[in-house]
């Protein structure tokens, strides 16, 4: 296989497990699959991490993901927070 084709194929798989994220925390169905709230969802996110709030953002955001990995690899289902962050 060339060079190019295992590139495209590893770029391919990795923004499909992206995706896969955003289907496993359960936006697709909260959002109703809008793609116009998922990604100013997103650019709310790269805001935030552009902002002085970064590193507050990036742990908070990291100790939940870890949360849910954790509870998920026990069997349990993870919770859904319904707080929104302030900004």
């Amino acid at each position: 296989m060339r060079t190019w084709q295992v590139e495209r194929r590893k770029r391919t798989r990795h923004l499909i497990e992206l995706g896969g994220l955003v289907v496993k925390a359960g936006i697709v169905n909260l959002t109703g699959d809008d793609r116009s709230v998922i990604y100013g969802a997103l650019l709310w996110m790269a805001d935030k991490l552009k902002s002085d709030e970064r590193d507050k953002a990036l742990a908070l955001w990291a100790a939940k993901g870890k949360q849910a990995f954790m509870a998920e690899r026990e069997g349990a289902k993870p919770i859904l927070s319904r707080q929104i962050p302030p900004d």
